[in-house]
């Protein structure tokens, strides 16, 4: 997968990952830019997954001509960006209740 990376002039404000017993990556990413990633209207650039024996379960992201979204196995659904901090507690509800269901 080719991810466009925003421009030098934006600032990292989150970059981490960890690794799960269960075969599960759990990875966030989350960058302020000078200008919005259109057609999202702030000015953040992110990208939050939860990886389980290689295939995608969660992730919520903003991309150029797509906006904001969030993807639940195959399904793509859009998100309201709130702030990071509502982003971060919004993926990890979402990587708890995928968790429990298991």
């Amino acid at each position: 997968m080719l991810a466009i990376l925003p421009s030098m002039d934006a600032d990292l404000i989150l970059r981490t990952k960890s690794y799960g017993s269960d075969d599960t990556i759990l990875e966030m990413t989350i960058w302020r830019t000078p200008t919005p990633v259109r057609p999202s209207q702030h000015h953040f650039k992110y990208r939050l997954v939860l990886i389980h024996r290689g295939q995608r379960v969660i992730g919520f992201a903003n991309e150029r001509g797509k906006g904001d979204h969030w993807h639940l196995g195959s399904r793509q659904r859009p998100y309201f960006f709130r702030t990071t901090e509502a982003l971060i507690e919004d993926f990890i509800r979402e990587v708890e209740r995928w968790q429990r269901e298991r």
